[in-house]
């Protein structure tokens, strides 16, 4: 039996409105796997992972007590995040303290390794005790100036230099404190 000419083009007008409805549900369905990845992706994505990705840049970070600090982002671990702010000052802001980070790149870092865990705001705080390093201290409610004595494993002690030589040392936990500035 012929098939008439019409009937053909119709038959091959099917088929290829079939091949294209089959590459466009494929293009659909490779659009949704990236679009689904890309999701995946963001969720791994550390918060400390974007500021160790803005070196370099400025941030302004909004403290829990809704202070700002705002510098240049020097240094940074999971814990905490360095900024040099304008002047000589430096801010050691851990982040426990922030509330929000205003000017983070969309962009990441690669997660830090061990090093970077091992980094904790003790350590950090023992290298300014070593170093006998004049420090102010902002904790909810109150600013402390002196010198960093003693660093344990929640809490700092520093002497205070406005009070009396011999003045007991604060012991201030971890958990109170919003900035340490140099100076």
């Amino acid at each position: 039996m012929a098939v008439a000419y019409g009937e053909r083009v119709r038959w091959e007008a099917l088929f290829e409105d079939l091949e294209g409805r089959l590459a466009a549900a494929r293009d659909d369905q490779v659009r949704d796997e990236v679009a689904d990845l890309v999701r995946a992706e963001r969720a791994q994505v550390r918060l400390a992972d974007r500021w160790r990705g803005a070196r370099g840049a400025t941030l302004r970070l909004v403290l829990v007590d809704g202070q700002v600090v705002e510098g240049v982002v020097v240094d940074s671990a999971a814990q905490w995040v360095l900024l040099a702010e304008p002047g000589r000052r430096q801010a050691l802001v851990p982040a426990g303290a922030i509330a929000a980070v205003v000017g983070a790149p969309p962009h990441a870092a690669a997660p830090g390794g061990e090093v970077d865990r091992s980094l904790t705001l003790g350590h950090t705080l023992r290298a300014l005790t070593r170093d006998r390093v004049t420090v102010l201290l902002d904790v909810r409610g109150s600013r402390l100036r002196g010198r960093l004595e003693r660093v344990g494993a929640d809490h700092v002690d520093l002497s205070p230099l406005d009070v009396v030589r011999d003045a007991a040392p604060w012991s201030v936990p971890f958990d109170a404190i919003l900035v340490v500035r140099s100076g």
